[in-house]
């Protein structure tokens, strides 16, 4: 392919985040040629906005289409088949965060990505944001030294998602709170800190508000709460410690739902500057202390408005990788699978109440460590619905 040429994108999954991720297609000057999901009202609104055939099963459109590459952006259970049977077509693949809804999921990706001629991109858009993109050059420029601690937060004070959806279904999801809106700082986090290679995690999950039928919904984030007889069965809210082997760390704090200010950033701190920056804000706070003229601090607010920024802007980072044929060096399926694999680790501390060794992917586990894989991993349904 050339890059005059344009990609021809399949999506998987027609809900609102296939509708946005199919409108940057078009946006970018490629083309969408089909979708599949399995709710007919939402394939007839997909195939009127965007006039191409649409498929009930992922499969039937990967035989009958001639495509390029897919989008996949189902509930996170469906993540795994639909992305490994696009891999094993060579089909490049940006799949929405997190890579899978488990950890064996992942792992499955990962290899189905190594044996095809395609690769897998991880939707995690945040690294794509105004201030996470100027971190990053300040960081390059080595103004902050050597990044010793991170401080990642995502609290709503309310903000649980529809009872019932998928997003409260740990079959569908995987997760609550964690897999949801935690990995977004989880992996900003890491990024920051250019993944070490992790040692330990631990961390406490807790389910406070979704059994509640008195739980208070102001701003109807929930299309205001009926919790009777719906499922819930997920966690909302996590605080988690991540050690690495370099001696950097990251302090995790999570919730759908707490009794406190919502608060979205990352805190960082360097040994010769610091920063802090908001996931839904533009500007980016440097925090340096000097001695010229007297001890001082200097605080500095950098802002701007990067465009395309986000889902977009990783949208054009896919489309570009596919039209060189050349993996992107950003947001690679092994750092998904690390995001993965430190989400697990929390999830089995908080189960037993210790902390969980991690061993390097493809290193020699230690009778010791646990490296979290299950061997009793149930079979998986391979047919996809609607995120």
């Amino acid at each position: 392919m050339n890059a005059s040429e344009r990609v021809r994108v399949g999506v998987v999954g027609l809900g609102g985040m296939g509708t946005n991720h199919a409108g940057n297609v078009v946006d970018f000057g490629h083309e969408v040629v089909a979708g599949t999901d399995v709710v007919p009202e939402i394939r007839d609104a997909f195939a009127a906005e965007f006039d191409v055939p649409t498929y009930e099963t992922y499969e039937d459109m990967y035989v009958r289409e001639d495509l390029d590459a897919v989008i996949v952006t189902t509930p996170n259970k469906f993540h795994e088949p639909a992305t490994v049977a696009a891999l094993e077509c060579d089909y490049d693949v940006l799949c929405e965060k997190p890579l899978a809804d488990d950890l064996a999921g992942a792992e499955r990706i990962a290899d189905a990505a190594a044996e095809s001629e395609g690769f897998c991109m991880v939707g995690f858009h945040n690294r794509f944001s105004t201030p996470m993109t100027l971190f990053k050059e300040q960081q390059a420029a080595g103004r902050f030294g050597e990044i010793t601690h991170v401080e990642a937060n995502y609290v709503r004070r309310r903000g649980i998602p529809g009872v019932g959806s998928w997003f409260t279904s740990k079959e569908l999801a995987g997760g609550g709170a964690l897999i949801d809106i935690g990995v977004h700082v989880l992996d900003l986090a890491l990024h920051a800190l250019e993944f070490p290679e992790i040692v330990e995690v631990t961390g406490v999950t807790r389910s406070d508000f979704g059994g509640r039928t008195d739980y208070a919904d102001p701003d109807g984030f929930a299309d205001h709460w009926d919790g009777d007889g719906e499922t819930f069965d997920v966690d909302d809210s996590v605080t988690a410690y991540v050690r690495c082997a370099d001696g950097t760390t990251i302090s995790l704090n999570v919730s759908w739902a707490a009794n406190r200010a919502t608060k979205d950033d990352l805190v960082v701190q360097g040994t010769d500057a610091g920063a802090e920056f908001s996931l839904h804000d533009d500007a980016l706070t440097i925090f340096e202390t000097g001695t010229e003229g007297g001890d001082h601090y200097a605080d500095t607010e950098l802002t701007g408005s990067l465009e395309p920024a986000g889902h977009a802007a990783e949208d054009r980072r896919f489309l570009e990788a596919v039209l060189a044929g050349e993996a992107p060096d950003i947001n690679t399926v092994e750092q998904g699978l690390t995001v993965q694999r430190v989400i697990d680790a929390i999830y089995r501390s908080s189960e037993d109440g210790e902390a969980k060794r991690l061993v390097p992917i493809g290193g020699v586990e230690d009778e010791s460590a646990d490296d979290g894989t299950d061997e009793s991993e149930p079979e998986r349904d391979a047919k996809p619905s609607t995120r």
